[in-house]
């Protein structure tokens, strides 16, 4: 992998996300680096993504509708809830036996696998409010 240097564009969205803890849209962190420096444009913000997604410094969660943003770098699942758009941990640990049994029935060296769980939040099912 060719070798990145670590420009203050990219620190600055790699403190974006590490300031968050609600897995920000790309968007969010743009407009988040933005109010720190007017001068950034979208694409650099979505490109640092990118480079920092890809050299481990986060994680980039899967979800429907767009791509959210992670500074916890364990292996974990997510919960989306199809009502706000929101997306949470999920508590359950990651089942790595998912991973060799996979591998081991299919010949595929895996190296990991996402799980997205969907429904409707507390909130967003009225079973509780907002804090």
């Amino acid at each position: 992998m060719k070798q990145q240097r670590n420009s203050r564009q990219r620190q600055m969205v790699l403190e974006a996300v590490r300031g968050r803890c609600d897995h920000p849209t790309a968007d969010q962190i743009y407009l988040d680096v933005r109010a720190r420096d007017e001068k950034i444009s979208r694409g650099t913000v979505y490109r640092n993504l990118g480079v920092l997604s890809e050299d481990g410094e986060i994680t980039d969660a899967k979800v429907p509708a767009a791509d959210r943003y992670d500074s916890r770098l364990d292996r974990h699942y997510h919960l989306f809830c199809t009502g706000c758009g929101r997306v949470f941990d999920a508590p359950v640990p990651y089942q790595m036996q998912f991973d060799a049994q996979v591998a081991q029935q299919t010949g595929f060296k895996v190296n990991r696998h996402r799980v997205v769980f969907e429904g409707l939040c507390p909130v967003c099912s009225g079973g509780e409010q907002d804090g």
